[in-house]
């Protein structure tokens, strides 16, 4: 799902002086998380001009305009911000003139400023805005920083999910959301996890209620967000099925159309789902480093055979 971000949180995010107050940034909506140097439509050429982009005029753009005549300039900017776009930013220390902030008033196009050069903060908003208007989903599970490791628990409504986080935290890892995980795909490799500002460091247990983890356990235990890595799905223990008892291939599941790491658990009394989530994590930053130990275990039979028949 597309989203789009108001104008007046990227200003306060991005540390932006707004030249024109009297305008409603509330209003103002960014749809795209590309942004635009109007170079050319300053100097006439309007084709293909991407107007719902947030307008960028770095220094270049600037020494351009002001070296225009006092009418062409005039014309020129005008036509440039009555085309239909959100806003103009100003860098690198550049400031637009009183008549190009009448021109922006006219037209209820919010001017804004920052001291930071061009390509610094073309690469800050482009990041910023891909996170806020990634495509976003909302999913039912539990997810966990576990020594640096985002883990998805998912599984059926009390089937564990809440007490494992809990015990995770009890053992100094970091929740980041309980019951509902809000996931962003910020880009091809990377899945973003957050939780609703409503449940936001809070944990719903059956037979106790809501605890609040950041005031129990205090703020080193709670993060806002966390990319996601593995992804662990609890199931009731079916001594029909056969489980994966060597974990020689990897199993993944697809979200928002990444693939991402997957173990499935069974459930049954008596195993200790932290100290397994725990492993799970540790091993599979171990198979990020290179080091597989089912293939390693394959590796030595291999060996032994082949030294047997050798013999």
């Amino acid at each position: 799902m597309q989203t789009v971000v108001q104008l007046a949180k990227a200003a306060n995010e991005l540390r932006l002086t707004n030249m024109t107050p009297e305008i409603d940034m509330t209003q103002i909506m960014i749809t795209t998380p590309e942004i635009n140097r109007p170079a050319l439509q300053l100097a006439g050429y309007y084709e293909h001009f991407a107007n719902e982009r947030v307008q960028i005029i770095g220094y270049v753009e600037y020494t351009y305009i002001m070296q225009m005549g006092k009418e062409v300039r005039s014309a020129s900017y005008e036509k440039f911000i009555s085309s239909g776009i959100p806003c103009v930013i100003f860098t690198t220390l550049t400031e637009p003139t009183e008549e190009m902030l009448e021109i922006a008033r006219h037209y209820k196009v919010p001017t804004l400023t920052t001291s930071r050069t061009t390509s610094s903060f073309m690469a800050e908003i482009i990041r910023w805005l891909g996170v806020e208007l990634a495509p976003t989903i909302s999913i039912h599970g539990v997810l966990v920083d576990v020594y640096g490791e985002g883990v998805l628990i998912m599984g059926e409504s009390g089937i564990g999910k809440s007490e494992a986080a809990l015990e995770l935290v009890r053992r100094g890892h970091r929740l980041v959301s309980d019951d509902v995980v809000i996931i962003r795909r910020v880009s091809d490799a990377v899945l973003l996890g957050s939780a609703p500002d409503v449940t936001k460091h809070l944990i719903e247990l059956r037979g106790i209620g809501i605890i609040d983890v950041k005031t129990l356990y205090g703020v080193e235990h709670v993060k806002d967000s966390q990319e996601i890595n593995l992804v662990i799905k609890l199931e009731d223990w079916n001594k029909e099925r056969e489980y994966d008892r060597m974990g020689v291939e990897e199993e993944y599941t697809e979200l928002l159309g990444n693939r991402i790491v997957c173990h499935s658990l069974p459930i049954r009394p008596g195993r200790n789902l932290a100290v397994i989530v725990e492993t799970a994590a540790v091993n599979h930053r171990q198979k990020k480093m290179g080091y597989n130990a089912a293939r390693e275990l394959y590796r030595r039979v291999q060996e032994k055979i082949m030294n047997k028949k050798g013999e």
